[in-house]
């Protein structure tokens, strides 16, 4: 049995995903059916979109069209001019779409970018991000930021701060809930039975011994230790740099990182266009692509789907794994 279509959220409408979301249809039509929720009068002139009224109607309009659950914005989206007066629409549209992907009507929530700033200036949006949002939203205290590609899965422990207020940040119960977060979204979500989880340290060479830093002897090796006497399969604290390279990435299903540039720039470097954003510790799945409003080309027929496409499909296996399981 299919799954629910995936709600694919508008994001701000002044940047690339409008078009993205279109040149998505075009490359998956209803082979993968999802529909937008959104303003039809933001898609590109002459998009071909089917107004829905229904997400179960999702399926049958993507045979000839984007299917477009409809929402009212107040203004007219020009691409690379965000309007304030549209932010609190695009807030309305997030808590739309995950009300439907906690009723069933959807199987997985796929979000398009927005803009901080835009949110905050239109509609005083209180929240740091859009994940923080959607933790809120499901009244979840602690969630976990995933990158994903075919090659590789990091989670980073640490993420917007800056390098200097790492180790203060870096608990034992921040790494133990990262890793027990992480765990349990790679057995439900992916379908990996007992999955193999590597472990960065924090310094060069893991410390060597506390010659170069103590925080993998009195935070990192502590928790895994104590994970690990649980049943957890957690390899480490491993030097980060000898922990990315194809035949080291054979002997783990997902790496969790101490902070955001170490866990980044492995799967930007492997694959920058088609990463995508899991946000693991949800009540539901959540997928988004790997890249921003990018305001400086929207409305050119310059934005790439590649990331948006790979986050629609990993939301669908996400969706498939967990109906199976």
């Amino acid at each position: 049995m299919r799954p629910a279509p995936i709600a694919l959220t508008c994001g701000d409408p002044s940047g690339v995903g409008p078009e993205i979301a279109v040149k998505a249809w075009a490359e998956l039509g209803a082979q993968l059916p999802f529909f937008l929720i959104g303003d039809p009068a933001h898609l590109p002139a002459g998009a071909q979109a089917n107004v829905i009224h229904d997400p179960a109607e999702a399926e049958r309009a993507a045979a000839s069209g984007l299917p477009v659950l409809a929402h009212d914005f107040p203004a007219p989206a020009q691409p690379g001019l965000p309007a304030p007066e549209n932010a609190r629409a695009v807030i309305e549209v997030i808590a739309r779409g995950v009300n439907l992907v906690r009723s069933g009507a959807a199987s997985a929530l796929t979000t398009n970018p927005i803009n901080k700033k835009v949110l905050k200036d239109g509609a005083a949006f209180p929240h740091p991000g859009h994940t923080e949002y959607l933790a809120a939203l499901a009244g979840v205290e602690r969630v976990v930021m995933m990158l994903a590609c075919d090659e590789l899965r990091v989670v980073p422990t640490t993420i917007h701060i800056g390098l200097a207020e790492v180790p203060a940040a870096l608990t034992k119960p921040l790494l133990s809930d990262t890793l027990r977060i992480t765990h349990a979204a790679l057995r439900r979500d992916f379908g990996i039975d007992n999955p193999r989880i590597a472990v960065t340290g924090l310094n060069p060479h893991a410390g060597e011994g506390g010659v170069m830093g103590r925080e993998e002897i009195e935070v990192i090796v502590p928790v895994l230790e104590a994970l690990r006497a649980e049943g957890l399969a957690l390899i480490g604290p491993l030097s980060a740099d000898t922990m990315f390279h194809a035949a080291a990435r054979k002997g783990y299903d997902a790496a969790v990182a101490m902070y955001h540039d170490q866990a980044l720039i492995p799967i930007k470097t492997i694959d920058f266009a088609g990463g995508v954003n899991v946000t693991l510790g949800l009540p539901f799945i959540r997928t988004s692509p790997d890249h921003g409003t990018a305001f400086d080309i929207a409305g050119q027929g310059r934005a790439e789907a590649t990331s948006l496409v790979a986050a629609l499909k990993l939301a669908d296996r996400m969706a498939r794994a967990r109906q199976a399981a």
